[in-house]
């Protein structure tokens, strides 16, 4: 400890004044005898400086408290529980909402009650036993059709740490690429199997002989070879637009001379009753920010199926208006049979049909409406379709308007020959949903 500042002069004199005698009496004169009894009272004073220690300083403590683990676990999306003893004593607030608020001090193998998880959630183990730490999959959890992945991970001194991993959309996505490719790979080949079909026969001199029945046969062959061209092409078609799903179009389009050109196309006999279609376009539309070439395929596809599933002669109504959030809302109603609300949700789904027969028949490729979900999704839009069973469908299709150029004021800073008449493109792109 440092001496205090009365103690350090008396040293520090008492230094001088021995320094002083002892060159005095080694015969030094009365001046060499004061200067060394000086030097002696300096050296003395920076000699308590030079050892005397720096006041201790206590370091400054964090004063964020650390969080529990049960506060972790409250804060994870994933449910997630506490075991010990095989008696679950904690839970987050998600494997409350998935297993209930009781589960609580009840055993795990009631809180999880799947046959593949109960070894796993009863073993006792350390960290290093060399037991299996595979992930399980569950089923059925919650919900009969959610999947889950449960995973265990022993905590020393603390138990077990469950973890419940929903994995039910990455399930499904996987459920619809192998249903994609079996479903594509079946329509491809029925064709191809009629075509190989009648060319055999038609290899055969007697069937060939006959006109009559060398016509019927060229006939189906044409019909089945223009199957496949279709599905080829939509299957490209849904290729390019899934590529391209990140490049939003900006081209500003105007929907009345597009609905006009389709409607003029199935007036043409790609139908028949093409002037089935009844259009309403309100005066005060603007044009919407798109690719022209994929609304007008968005276009064949409504008005198509609507003319197709509506009832003989009944009319194919398109009407288009503003709608709020600078969006424009085009309706396509038939008055066919309808679709049972069940089927509803799948059908943008590649190759899904309510009537697999009656599509198939009329000429569907099963990919139109899967086609116009990803247009839509590509512009940032949204898609509605509503159907009543016996008195028809709506299909509602939400587009971005095309923001105008803004001329008016402009900023103190700005430089009016580099900003006037620069479009203001902030929020022409974003999606209302």
């Amino acid at each position: 400890m440092q001496p205090p500042a009365p103690l350090r002069i008396l040293l520090t004199c008492i230094a001088a004044i021995v320094g002083f005698g002892l060159a005095f009496m080694l015969g030094a004169g009365g001046e060499p005898a004061a200067l060394t009894g000086a030097i002696a009272a300096l050296g003395a004073w920076f000699a308590w400086h030079a050892h005397a220690p720096e006041p201790s300083v206590e370091p400054a403590g964090d004063e964020t408290p650390q969080p529990s683990l049960d506060e972790v676990m409250e804060a994870i999306d994933d449910p997630m529980l506490l075991v010990s003893g095989q008696i679950v004593t904690v839970a987050n607030a998600a494997a409350r909402a998935v297993l209930g608020d009781h589960i609580i001090g009840e055993d795990v193998r009631l809180a999880i009650r799947h046959p593949a998880a109960t070894d796993r959630l009863t073993l006792r183990r350390t960290a290093d036993d060399g037991a299996d730490d595979a992930p399980i999959e569950l089923v059925g959890i919650g919900d009969r059709e959610r999947r889950w992945e449960l995973v265990v991970h022993p905590i020393w001194g603390r138990g077990l740490l469950v973890r419940l991993a929903d994995r039910t959309g990455t399930h499904a996505a996987e459920k619809m690429r192998v249903d994609f490719v079996a479903n594509a790979s079946h329509e491809l080949r029925t064709p191809l199997a009629t075509l190989l079909g009648f060319i055999e026969t038609l290899e055969d001199g007697k069937a060939a002989e006959n006109p009559a029945t060398r016509g019927r046969f060229l006939k189906i062959m044409f019909g089945e070879a223009k199957r496949m061209q279709r599905l080829v092409d939509d299957l490209m078609s849904l290729s390019r637009i899934e590529a391209e799903k990140y490049s939003v179009p900006q081209t500003p389009v105007a929907l009345a001379p597009l609905i006009e050109d389709v409607r003029g196309a199935f007036h043409n006999g790609i139908v028949e009753n093409g002037d089935r279609v009844v259009v309403d376009i309100a005066a005060d539309v603007p044009p919407i920010s798109g690719d022209k070439v994929q609304i007008s395929q968005l276009l064949h596809n409504l008005i198509g199926n609507a003319l197709k599933y509506g009832r003989p002669g009944s009319p194919v109504r398109v009407t288009v208006k503003p709608a709020s959030g600078n969006m424009v809302k085009l309706c396509v109603r038939d008055e066919g049979e309808g679709i049972p609300a069940e089927h509803i949700p799948r059908l943008t789904e590649r190759f899904y049909r309510v009537d697999p027969g009656r599509s198939r028949s009329l000429g569907g490729t099963g990919l139109g409406l899967a086609i116009v979900k990803h247009i839509v999704e590509r512009h940032r839009g949204r898609l509605e379709i509503r159907s009543e069973v016996g008195r028809g469908t709506l299909v509602s299709v939400f587009l971005p308007a095309a923001i105008a150029p803004q001329m008016g004021a402009l900023s103190s800073k700005s430089h009016a020959n580099v900003t006037e008449g620069t479009p203001n493109r902030t929020s022409a792109h974003i999606d209302p949903a």
